[in-house]
């Protein structure tokens, strides 16, 4: 049988020709136009980046090597005793593109075991940080700390042909994605359990090894399994996912590149959504008294609030058309595992009532949940409950895609990404010679 690394390498060899032809070939064939609205607006929609790992679809939602979530779920190989894959299983799925067996599962998994123990100076490092420090600063700071590990940085001092790049990458992804799991529940068991630390179970899988860790009991194990699978990948174009890849496109190691992913997720516009929506629906339930409204109630609410100027937080997307596929995972969850609980009592009615009340108002693209309507909420049900935490969560989820992306990248020799800036003079030069557009009338 072969190793996931002999397979991967195949496969890079084997797509380089489509690649290189593409470029040789059809390398003047234009993909679209960009208009200012775009140039000023954050690069929104142009297409610029090419990943085979995961594409999102408005319709359909984000896909994974070509598989939905819902199909993602259902075909790779569940843990024993739990009702979700392994993590290990996904990340071999987004390498390769390729559903694992089980033994090729456990490869994978020992290969983790043998890589995920993190060098003493980390701890010491986040230990010597100001108690109040945010989790995402150590989290990231600890990534970037282990860059002197790089495989890749002293291959590549020494010499190292530009078609073997990929090869010393790989290792560094491993090396550095298996010791995720322990940094990030390092840090919550420094800032919140006084350092009552929790060590590694060699016999647990990825996410399970990571709820024990925790410190949180069953079903918290496949929670993590849920959260690391969904939260792993989408797309390039991201603040995450880019940022890795930019900085990667300098030939900056994966450590360097993970560690900016963590620092542009960091942000409040991205990986910080999804506690701003459990703050918010704490909020709600605190106006009402606590008790469960009906939907008449909610919908009142609901207006008010829109009526006032305010947002419903978690609804809506950049690209998503539809309920985004990651929100309807965890909710089947919580109606498995949480029916009861009043905060997804409160997050569902808001499902319920939040997008015929937007469509109505027609002010909505997207009226639907996005997955940060639902993900805080089972956090908090199983006590995890430290807001500022959640974006780690997210972080070592999003870190199997974008070092698999970047892995690629390198095995594809993808070039340094240098974008071409105008100044506001230009823009309006341009402007001056086109038709204005339209004004709405009132």
């Amino acid at each position: 049988m072969a190793t996931l690394k002999e397979r991967l390498h195949q496969k890079i060899k084997d797509w380089r020709p489509r690649t290189a032809r593409l470029v040789k070939e059809f390398g003047n064939v234009k993909l679209d136009e960009i208009t200012i609205e775009q140039c000023i607006g954050g690069m929104r929609d142009i297409k610029g980046l090419v990943t085979d790992i995961s594409y999102l679809d408005p319709q359909e939602g984000i896909r994974f090597r070509g598989m939905l979530i819902p199909e993602v779920l259902q075909n790779l190989p569940k843990v024993p005793g739990g009702q979700m894959p392994y993590v290990e299983g996904l990340f071999y799925l987004l390498l390769t593109g390729d559903i694992p067996t089980e033994d090729e599962v456990s490869e994978l998994h020992e290969e983790f075991r043998k890589r995920c123990a993190v060098p003493q100076y980390v701890w010491d490092i986040l230990a010597a940080m100001p108690k109040d420090s945010h989790p995402m600063v150590m989290f990231s700071t600890a990534v970037l700390s282990m860059q002197r590990e790089s495989v890749f940085a002293k291959a590549y001092e020494k010499g190292l042909p530009k078609t073997d790049y990929w090869d010393p990458t790989y290792e560094d992804a491993l090396n550095c994605v298996a010791k995720l799991p322990g940094i990030a529940a390092h840090i919550y068991r420094l800032k919140y359990h006084g350092g009552k630390f929790i060590a590694s179970d060699p016999k647990l899988d990825f996410g399970g090894d990571f709820a024990h860790m925790m410190g949180v009991p069953k079903p918290y194990d496949d929670v993590s399994r849920l959260y690391f699978i969904l939260h792993s990948d989408h797309e390039s174009g991201n603040v995450s996912a880019h940022s890795g890849h930019l900085v990667a496109s300098a030939l900056s190691d994966m450590y360097y590149s993970l560690s900016a992913m963590l620092d542009g997720l960091a942000g409040p516009l991205h990986g910080l959504a999804n506690q701003e929506v459990l703050r918010w629906v704490q909020s709600v339930m605190t106006k009402m008294g606590g008790k469960v409204p009906t939907e008449d109630e909610m919908k009142k609410f609901v207006n008010e609030t829109l009526d006032g100027g305010q947002v419903v937080p978690g609804f809506g997307h950049a690209v998503l058309r539809k309920t985004d596929p990651r929100y309807t995972a965890q909710r089947e969850f919580s109606l498995k595992y949480l029916p009861e609980d009043i905060l997804f009592k409160y997050a569902d009615l808001l499902y319920k009532v939040v997008p015929p009340i937007l469509l109505a108002r027609g002010k909505a693209k997207n009226p639907w949940p996005n997955v940060d309507a639902q993900s805080g909420v089972i956090q908090w049900h199983y006590g995890v409950r430290e807001y500022d935490f959640y974006t780690v969560l997210f972080g070592v989820g999003r870190a199997l895609g974008v070092s698999a992306n970047i892995i690629w990248d390198r095995g594809l020799g993808y070039a340094l990404e240098r974008p071409k800036s105008l100044t506001t003079e230009m823009l309006e030069a341009v402007a001056a010679k086109a038709k204005p557009a339209a004004q709405p009338t009132v």
